[in-house]
């Protein structure tokens, strides 16, 4: 990939930058022979980027032109809108105040310089802002307002702009951005397209294990798809790959759905999709939209504070509560009496104006149907954990924590646990899903479907091995390659 930095007056940035080269913006906006450069990345330090200005144009056409412009003309025109800086996650929120807090000003400006600042101790929330204002440039205002901090503005700022005392380490950090930059690209040059994992270094509950990680990038390779696997602090980054693939656990509330918005926003193939993601994230959808479709699941009551008082008459005791963010049995508890569903609601609706409640199927495993593309993919019995009705204890650690588990070929599970897992699944999307399945009296119920499911070595890819991440991988070829060829 073509390394481009584009200026109005190229004396604004040094010439002989290794691994880049410095353009004039009239040559970039007029010579042909930049229309016809393929997968240029284009630094655009134009000394303005107001509406229809040079510096405008510049990322304009190199939207056009099939380039990666940053800024982009969105970002450009979201750090007009000074509402934007109220919109920041609760991570970067959380991130300014324990950055600042031994602040004793009553303001504050941070230079931020290829995603750095000068002083190492505001590194982390200097490449946050750059991840969420994509600029190679930028200076970020913070005013304390009685004992917190808060974000007033963030601007894009032209090279001259930047001052004296900060040139040098500004070309220290533009160096290593792009040195970073170039040996990962390096790696990934011989290949027809790139794909992006993100993964979550040593969590406990990761959705593929190191192997399964291991095996993706393997099966990726055999299609000539090279892969990188990232993390969080890659979310500037996004717009180099061709397609995402998020192996880890999702939620609407953090920044796997603004990787999901960022990657599908920029053109990227994306599994999980965002849809997906919120669909599948919240259990009082779930169940509407499995109601509504007829999908059979078990006797199931979206519960709010006036009809609470239903759930006994309509269900019965023991019975289910569920958070409507549950995961991993997490926020999901079985109520055995009245007293106790009383606490339980207390609680519950503390959190949530919704919740779920559903009848209790005492089970010894739960079906799990791995679907992706709208076809079936594999089919695991999850057995309940040793002394619980769960597949996990949340209360214990090691092996007694999980159930044991049991793949079998798609083929011999029961035909109606698979066809009950599609008709859920496909009301979702066409990503990747597990679609958690009860048996009992000879009839299968939905109980959810999870956007991101468990795909573990020696676990899930028991019966089909390798060839499970091959298919996998062969949707993101074809998506690929569909998109490529402007047909989707």
């Amino acid at each position: 990939m073509t390394l481009l930095i584009v200026t109005n007056v190229p004396r604004d940035w040094p010439s002989g930058m290794p691994g880049s080269e410095v353009v004039d913006a009239r040559d970039y906006l007029t010579d042909p022979k930049f229309n016809e450069i393929r997968g240029a990345k284009v630094f655009n330090l134009c000394r303005s980027y107001r509406y229809q200005s040079t510096g405008y144009y510049v990322s304009l056409l190199a939207e056009a032109r099939g380039h990666k412009p940053l800024p982009s003309v969105t970002t450009m025109q979201d750090l007009k809108t000074h509402a934007i800086v109220r919109m920041v996650s609760d991570e970067l929120e959380e991130l300014i105040q324990t950055s600042l807090a031994p602040l004793k000003s009553e303001d504050f400006e941070l230079s931020i310089y290829f995603g750095r600042n000068m002083a190492k101790r505001y590194d982390r929330l200097a490449l946050s802002l750059f991840n969420q204002f994509q600029s190679p440039l930028l200076r970020a205002q913070f005013t304390r307002n009685e004992d917190l901090w808060q974000l007033r503005r963030v601007q894009a700022i032209a090279a001259k702009e930047v001052p004296d005392s900060h040139w040098p380490f500004l070309l220290r950090a533009a160096s290593e951005h792009f040195a970073g930059r170039r040996n990962a690209l390096r790696k990934r040059d011989r290949m027809r397209f790139d794909l992006a994992i993100l993964h979550k270094p040593n969590d406990p509950q990761p959705p593929s294990d190191e192997k399964a990680l291991e095996k993706f990038v393997k099966a990726a390779a055999s299609m000539g798809i090279a892969t990188e696997l990232i993390t969080r602090d890659d979310y500037g980054r996004l717009a180099e790959f061709d397609a995402l693939f998020i192996r880890e656990t999702t939620s609407v509330e953090q920044y796997t759905y603004r990787f999901s918005r960022r990657a599908s926003s920029e053109g990227l193939v994306v599994i999980d999709d965002p849809q997906s993601i919120v669909r599948c994230s919240n259990k009082v959808y779930l169940a509407e939209l499995l109601s509504r479709h007829k999908v059979p699941t078990p006797r199931t009551l979206v519960v709010h504070r006036d009809n609470a008082g239903e759930i006994a008459a309509t269900l019965g005791f023991p019975c289910v509560l569920k958070k409507p963010d549950s995961a991993f049995s997490q926020g999901v508890v079985k109520v055995a009496d009245e007293d106790e569903l009383g606490r339980k609601l207390a609680e519950f609706f503390a959190e949530s104006d919704l919740i779920v409640a559903q009848e209790f199927l005492p089970t010894t495993f739960d079906w799990r149907i791995g679907i992706v593309n709208r076809q079936p993919l594999y089919a695991c019995k999850y057995f309940m954990a040793k002394g619980h009705w769960q597949i996990i204890r949340p209360d214990r650690l090691g092996p007694d924590r999980y159930g044991r588990s049991e793949t079998l070929p798609v083929e011999l599970a029961p035909r109606r646990a698979v066809q009950a897992a599609l008709r859920a699944a496909n009301l979702i999307g066409d990503g990747l899903y597990g679609v958690d399945v009860k048996e009992s009296n000879g009839k299968f119920y939905v109980i959810e479907v999870n956007d991101n499911p468990n795909i573990d070595s020696k676990f899930e890819d028991a019966v089909l091995k390798d060839d499970l991440y091959r298919r996998i991988m062969g949707v993101f070829l074809q998506r690929i390659e569909r998109r490529k060829a402007g047909l989707e």
